[in-house]
Order: structure tokens, then sequence, then C-alpha cells
């Protein structure tokens, strides 16, 4: 193990990889030096329902070049049997497992904005919860097995909002505000369950992601990603699915068992910075400056 690969001979499995914030995480784990399984239903051969470019193969590739071991498995987290069978896979390959991000969410599709809860299809609705929450359980539930089996493994639950935004703020869609605070809660409660026991879970937010579905959303990339400002000023708070992927790869994350993080938030702490060398701090950003309809003025937070 090396100081600038802390992770060198960790096993970390991100479930969730296939693009966003999963991605980001996962890359980051392999810049420090772990071996990072990495799952989602879009492969190079199938893609999911949102019919997107990204692969889960391209990630374990991104994983690989940036000097970890990117290992792709293509895995629905609401199936049990698949799940079991992932986990059992790094068991028979690795013998441990040191970090678990439950990333899976795919609701995007799935989630109207300012539609109240009797007009919303309750199909859809229901869908989005066992996207965002059974997932999560059901990965815990055959993961963790593994991952205690060694002191110091570290689950994180990644979600929307820190819970004391997401305590003062509806979410915009009873849905989608239920589903990210019981992610928020899972990892509390896992806190509680993981630390007696020698691990640590923590919930963690990016901040405004520029994932490659808000890139699209504001027709630039992330190289011409401040275009988008033109449309929406505040759009420069955004950060890179990199600098939370650098809040999680931290060595020191255990301090915050059961508590709830923002990829800002522990950049203030750390002083790591994203890819062009700032430190947004969105959810501050957002409670001071934008949701009180002031101009932006984001450079005052990054």
């Amino acid at each position: 193990m090396s100081e600038d690969r802390p992770l060198t001979g960790r096993v970390a499995l991100v479930a969730g990889a296939t693009r966003g914030a999963g991605r980001g995480i996962a890359v980051e784990l392999g810049a420090a030096g772990a071996t990072v399984y990495v799952t989602g239903r879009s492969t190079r051969e199938r893609r999911s329902e949102y019919d997107r470019p990204e692969t889960i193969e391209e990630t374990a590739e991104l994983v690989t070049a940036a000097g970890g071991r990117g290992v792709a498995v293509p895995a629905d987290h609401l199936e049990r049997e698949q799940v079991r069978a992932l986990v059992q896979r790094i068991d028979e390959e690795q013998g441990r497992l040191d970090v678990l991000v439950n990333d899976i969410w795919g609701g995007e599709l799935l989630t109207e904005w300012e539609t109240p809860l009797w007009e919303y299809d309750v199909d859809k609705g229901l869908r989005i919860l066992r996207l965002a929450v059974d997932t999560h359980l059901i990965t815990s539930r055959y993961a963790l097995p593994l991952l205690l089996r060694n002191p110091g493994g570290l689950v994180v639950e990644v979600t929307d909002g820190t819970a004391e935004y997401n305590r003062e703020n509806y979410r915009v869609s009873f849905y989608y505000d239920l589903a990210k605070t019981a992610v928020l809660r899972t990892g509390f409660a896992l806190g509680h369950e993981l630390g007696p026991r020698g691990a640590t879970a923590v919930a963690l937010t990016p901040g405004w992601l520029r994932s490659e579905m808000m890139l699209d959303h504001f027709g630039v990339t992330e190289e011409t990603w401040r275009d988008g400002l033109a449309t929406e000023p505040h759009f420069g708070i955004s950060e890179t699915p990199r600098y939370v992927g650098r809040a999680v790869a931290d060595p020191e994350v255990a301090r915050w068992n059961g508590q709830s993080l923002s990829s800002g938030g522990l950049a203030g702490v750390y002083g790591f910075t994203d890819v062009d060398g700032s430190s947004p701090d969105a959810w501050r950003y957002l409670v001071e400056v934008q949701d009180k309809g002031l101009p932006a003025r984001t450079e005052d937070y990054r």
C-alpha cells in the first residue's frame, strides 16, 4: 500500500456504476489502487430501458486506466439470485470485500416533478421505490457478510440531498422525496448495526452532478459545460462525478459512521478538489443563494 494508492489490495463493489456518480466513484476507487467490481444493467450487448450508450464494461476500463482493476459484472439488483451470485463470485475471486457502494437508482424516467401523490401513476411510484430502496437493501443483505469478514469495511449509501436539507425541503415529487430520504435513513441505520462490528456506513450525496444525462439535458459536453450557464446561471455550482468519488476514496471516512455527508462538505474538511482544482459546495450554495432566489454567484462557493 502506498501513500498515493491507499486502497491497494482492497476490493470494492460499486452497485450501479454504469454512469453518473457510480462511475465517478468507481474510477476514483481505482485511482486509489482498489480492485473494483462494477455492476449495472447496460452492457455492450444489451441496454437497459434508459437506452443510453454508457456501459459497465466502459466503466471497468476507466477504473483500470486510472490505476486499479475494473471488473464488469451485469446485474439487476432487484433480482436476489443475481446479487447472491455476484457476491459469491467476489468471494471466490478475492476472498474479501472492503467497500460497498450502493448507487443503484434508475428512476429518472419514472419521476414526475410537481405531480401530487393522488395524481401519480401508482405503478410508476412504487417502481421508483423498488429501484431506489429495495435494490440497496437486497445488495447489502448479501454483500455485508463478506464485507464484515475483515475489520474496517465501508458501506456508502448514495442519495440526493443531505439529511439536513431533505428534512427541511420538499424534493419536488412525493416518491422522489421518499426514496432519497429512505436512503439517508438506511445509511444511519446501517451505521448503528455495522459500527459495533468494526465497519462503517454513511449516506453520501453529490451536489449538482454533471452526469452524462445532465450534460445532454443542457446540450453541452464536459469540455463545454460552462455554455450551460447561458440557460441556467446556477449551473456554475455543478461538479463532475469524480468529485464525489474522491470523497469515497478517502481512507479516513470511518470517522463519519452513520452520518449524512456531501462531496462539498467533505472537500472542506479534507481539502480534495474536483478535476478542475475547484471545490464546489452545492448544498451550502443551494440554501444561501439559489433557494432564496438570489442572483447566481457560484464563484464564491467553488
